[in-house]
């Protein structure tokens, strides 16, 4: 059997394991892994896991997974998510739709501190859900808000997905958070909008809520601007050149449990629960990974990522119709498989397609990343449908998809707007002090 057959069985083999949701991790190593086998010998199978694993541990870029991670759980079992929610909500909640468009500022905030889509979606359904619904939202509004809301913890920096991408492609993670910077305030805005578009259409998707004195207001602001301090620092430093992507997660997650030392929110047992996340999820970025780095030679030895190149370069079209097709089989991939496991598995194919083409790769791992998100609440997979349901358990799932659609539409609106104009992406990174 040639190498080009036995890469083409491998990746249905794949294929097939991540759809009957076999950890990524686990499905991506059995298949690397014995595909080298077979190819090679079974010592170049182990030099190579041996080798890549010893590579991945001690590579000093990949502190800033979990130290952000822990920055983003340390503010959750604080408190400080929750402020953030009350800010926003003291601001406009009173406004038609008003506590909805609040859970999507809350949610872009604690993206800004945790990196993690699940884990915004999660903790800003547990604070906002029970008020939109003692105040008679559609549940379809309120789930699908939660859940679309969530999605920016992938695009706003800083994010694991931006991570993993730049480890895969050799790019700097610096210059991609930044670029996640006016995207993700982009789709926020586009999140708002379609808030208010539903609210006015049919306004009892979204009644007004209680109204807040200006005491109030400067109460909430007061409580959330530590927070708020803490991700102006860690990005604006980036931006600056004044830190490291390593040195600005050090600082921030070092802010964050000083905060909630001082505020007497962070207990040990909180600290505990805390550390014992962000290990779990570092645990399972780093074997995504590892095992990413078996895949890829696997790959190369089969010859395919340089075949399907060769084929996309050769066809008779422009370069935005070639970046069309790559982002459609995204958008495809994305209502059957989990977002890492795209980024892993299609990385070695499509990323030299794009270098060929003359992109800019840091716009591409922008509008990769969006994609993800949007794989996040399309159906029949959409994990953080999965996990709004699991705090709304008496709201049926299909209402839930419902409600998100029309904000996976404002996605895909985004989507387009980045692809037209490259520079919303590219201007924050182009300009950044080294």
């Amino acid at each position: 059997m040639s190498g080009e057959m036995i890469g083409l069985v491998g990746m249905i083999i794949l294929l097939v394991l991540l759809v009957l949701r076999i950890p990524v991790a686990l499905a991506m190593f059995a298949v690397g892994f014995v595909g080298i086998w077979v190819l090679r010998d079974l010592n170049s199978a182990m030099s190579l896991l041996a080798s890549e694993s010893f590579t991945l541990a001690s590579s000093a870029e990949l502190v800033v997974v979990p130290l952000f991670i822990l920055m983003g759980n340390v503010a959750s079992v604080t408190g400080m998510s929750a402020r953030l929610y009350d800010a926003a909500y003291a601001i406009i909640g009173r406004l038609r739709g008003g506590l909805a468009s609040a859970t999507v500022l809350g949610c872009a905030g604690f993206a800004a501190l945790s990196g993690s889509s699940v884990a915004s979606a999660l903790t800003m359904g547990k604070v906002s859900l029970d008020q939109m619904d003692r105040f008679n939202y559609d549940n379809r509004l309120s789930t699908g808000v939660v859940a679309a809301g969530g999605t920016l913890g992938i695009l706003i920096p800083p994010s694991t997905g931006f991570v993993i991408y730049a480890i895969l492609t050799q790019q700097s993670i610096g210059r991609l958070f930044l670029a996640g910077v006016l995207p993700g305030l982009l789709l926020l805005a586009m999140f708002i909008a379609t808030i208010s578009i539903l609210c006015w259409i049919w306004p009892s998707f979204g009644p007004e809520g209680p109204k807040t004195t200006l005491s109030e207001k400067a109460q909430a602001m007061v409580g959330a601007l530590p927070v708020l301090g803490v991700v102006i620092l860690t990005i604006g430093g980036i931006y600056t050149g004044f830190f490291s992507p390593t040195e600005a997660s050090a600082v921030g997650a070092g802010l964050v449990v000083i905060i909630g030392l001082l505020q007497g929110n962070l207990t040990f047992a909180r600290f505990w629960e805390a550390a014992k996340d962000s290990v779990v999820t570092t645990a399972t970025v780093m074997l995504i990974l590892i095992a990413a780095h078996l895949i890829n030679p696997f790959l190369a030895l089969t010859h395919i990522p340089s075949l399907v190149g060769e084929f996309l370069a050769g066809l008779d079209v422009g370069p935005l119709v070639i970046l069309g097709l790559i982002l459609l089989t995204y958008l495809v991939l994305g209502c059957f498989l989990e977002g890492f496991a795209m980024l892993v598995l299609t990385m070695p194919i499509y990323f030299p397609v794009i270098t060929q083409l003359g992109m800019d790769p840091i716009w591409f791992g922008v509008l990769v990343v969006l994609t993800l998100e949007m794989g996040l609440i399309s159906p029949p997979v959409g994990v953080n449908v999965f996990i709004v349901k699991s705090v709304a358990r008496d709201v049926p799932l299909g209402r839930i998809f419902a409600g998100v659609t029309p904000f996976w539409l404002a996605m895909l609106l985004t989507l387009v707007l980045l692809v037209a104009f490259p520079q919303i992406s590219l201007i924050l990174p182009n300009t950044m002090m080294q």
